[in-house]
């Protein structure tokens, strides 16, 4: 197979923001320049024993540097990279991701997003600050996602979980469960706001903007497809935003093998064909919504004296 050199400086990049180095110390390590550095991400040929050096201080193996095979993705931050550099030649993305899709999500679930990453680190960890920065990439990561997709809209298919919104309703927007009572309420308060939000996007229609909810089991790893003139690319990551947030544990891969992507693509079609659409899946997303409401005092006083009767 060729290899695409573009596509190597852009794991490289990847790989690079993943492992918490910088450009400077990634450089001086392999004793070349920032400058040189700099252009091999952008694309520019390079040795392949720089090269291996490459992937050795970056902890990938070399055929993933290349794209040879599978690609193993080890970190958040480098596949939130990834994405962001499929989506910029992407003509078209189809995304099994959870309960909310990034590039659809609100203003609102942006803002709180980054709280929601850094409570979501246990305080234990001897890592912690390394992963607290890692937010902080990861952060910026996502915003240029957003920006470059609101620029270019190329169309999207959004398959989204019923069985997962339940949950998201029920415990909130929240990145651990050890929050004080009031904090909980605000969070799900935010949930229901994110859902209703996907309810006006499913009603308005907009033109490159399918989104179908599956009330049926789907694959609970995310899973996303990129069509592209340079050849279509199948990443399946463990890495989550929104219900059960996860950006620590996990390895995604990413792959251009025919197989692996007819089968998913079959995935897709099916969940596509059961799937709820327009106004019939607006409708059921803000009844999932309107029972997740929290009680009125009238209404809680009723329930405390039906489970007072005796029976």
């Amino acid at each position: 197979m060729s290899l695409r050199y573009e596509e190597i400086g852009q794991r490289l990049r990847a790989f690079r923001l993943g492992s918490g180095l910088s450009a400077d110390e990634v450089a001086d390590r392999l004793g070349i320049s920032r400058t040189a550095l700099y252009r091999f991400e952008k694309g520019e040929l390079a040795k392949i024993e720089t090269l291996e050096r490459l992937a050795e201080l970056l902890r990938v193996s070399l055929p993933t540097l290349l794209g040879v095979g599978i690609e193993y993705i080890p970190s958040a931050v480098a596949y939130f990279e990834r994405l962001r550099q499929l989506e910029e030649t992407a003509e078209h993305m189809v995304v099994l991701a959870g309960p909310i899709s990034f590039l659809l999500a609100s203003d609102k679930f942006e803002l709180a997003l980054e709280q929601v990453l850094r409570e979501s680190v246990p305080d234990h960890l001897q890592n912690r600050a390394k992963i607290l920065d890692d937010v902080d990439r990861i952060m910026e990561i996502l915003h240029e996602r957003k920006k470059a997709y609101q620029q270019r809209r190329p169309p999207i298919v959004n398959l989204i979980s019923a069985m997962q919104i339940e949950p998201f309703l029920k415990n909130g927007l929240i990145g651990r469960v050890s929050l004080t009572e009031s904090k909980l309420a605000q969070r799900r308060e935010l949930a229901r706001a994110e859902i209703e939000h996907f309810a006006s996007v499913i009603e308005e229609e907009s033109i490159g903007v399918q989104i179908g909810l599956v009330t049926d089991s789907l694959p609970h790893t995310g899973f996303q497809i990129f069509r592209r003139r340079a050849g279509d690319v199948l990443i399946i990551s463990p890495f989550r935003l929104g219900e059960q947030t996860n950006i620590r544990v996990g390895v995604a891969m990413a792959t251009s093998a025919p197989e692996a992507l007819a089968l998913h693509e079959d995935v897709v079609k099916e969940a596509w064909r059961t799937a709820i659409k327009g106004r019939e899946a607006a409708a059921y997303l803000r009844e999932l919504v309107a029972a997740n409401q929290p009680a009125t005092r009238s209404q809680a006083r009723e329930r405390a004296a039906g489970d007072a009767r005796p029976r």
